[in-house]
């Protein structure tokens, strides 16, 4: 199921998305389209977090109404947030209206045995999918980061989504999904030369958050990261394996290299105020990532 035309999709937070009005996003969607861009993805803060956000079905059909070709992807719909039979139900809906334009991306899978509760949560969408708009598909793929969560994603959807990771964690992924499934990697963008300026940026977003045991801690440590990296916040190491910083030729190299790891198609992030901004950004970058595309063939 091919649902991307480009290598470079946008992903936005969705902050970012709450904080611009529905007139304002329709005019930037439409802006990164024309800029040339393949695909829009925005996320879902879990209700435990307090964060808040616009219904995540309700904003990909924002996107999805606003542009001609884009494909628009969830990145993630959170499954703490409705039922696996609301949830097939939002996203056969958006792929019934926008043929071969609708990824949903899925995670947020909690508890003692998070993979297990994933599984189960699989399966009820797929008893769903059988009695509510039965043949109507769409990509499914997983916000999978270790090797546990890899094979699940192989088993059960069409690729994985992983989120802030650096381009070893690409070429990791790609050698244990295989060489069909989707693998769609997140790079967060800062346009941004001086580095403790540009480092300050993900520092300010994460800080000592970064020390906590959790999925991305633990994902840090099987590539070797170590408590230096971590506590107290992330190193510079650390920072710039994630963060594509500097120019745009800088940054451009950094998405390109994801691709020669093994992405299918990479999501730019950039780190702005606000959704103008980022666009701004986005429309910085675009003639490097038109050479990035070129370079990879």
């Amino acid at each position: 199921m091919d649902v991307f035309r480009g290598r470079f999709g946008v992903w936005v937070a969705p902050a970012t998305l709450l904080e611009a009005s529905a007139a304002v996003q329709r005019e930037q969607f439409a802006r990164v389209e024309r800029l040339g861009y393949t695909s829009l993805w925005s996320g879902e803060p879990p209700a435990a977090s307090g964060a808040g956000g616009r219904e995540v079905f309700a904003q990909h059909a924002l996107m999805l109404a606003a542009t001609e070709r884009l494909t628009v992807g969830t990145g993630i719909a959170n499954v703490s947030m409705r039922d696996p039979v609301a949830m097939h139900g939002g996203a056969a809906t958006l792929a019934e209206a926008y043929p071969d334009r609708f990824v949903l991306g899925l995670g947020g899978a909690s508890g003692d045995r998070p993979l297990t509760a994933l599984r189960d949560y699989l399966d009820a969408m797929d008893a769903a999918s059988r009695r509510i708009l039965p043949g109507v598909p769409y990509p499914r793929v997983l916000a999978a980061l270790g090797p546990k969560a890899h094979r699940l994603a192989r088993e059960r959807a069409h690729g994985v989504h992983p989120f802030l990771q650096p381009v070893e964690h690409t070429a990791t992924a790609r050698a244990a999904l295989g060489p069909d499934a989707l693998l769609i990697p997140h790079q967060a963008v800062v346009l941004e030369t001086e580095p403790d300026a540009a480092r300050a940026r993900l520092r300010a977003l994460f800080g000592a958050g970064w020390a906590h045991d959790n999925p991305y801690t633990r994902n840090f440590r099987r590539l070797g990261y170590t408590d230096d990296d971590l506590k107290g916040g992330p190193s510079d190491r650390l920072v710039d394996d994630v963060l594509a910083w500097g120019d745009e030729t800088a940054v451009a190299g950094r998405l390109r290299a994801h691709l020669d790891a093994g992405a299918d198609h990479v999501l730019v992030h950039p780190f702005a105020p606000d959704l103008v901004s980022a666009v701004d950004q986005l429309e910085r970058l675009a003639p490097a990532i038109l050479e990035a595309v070129t370079a990879t063939g």
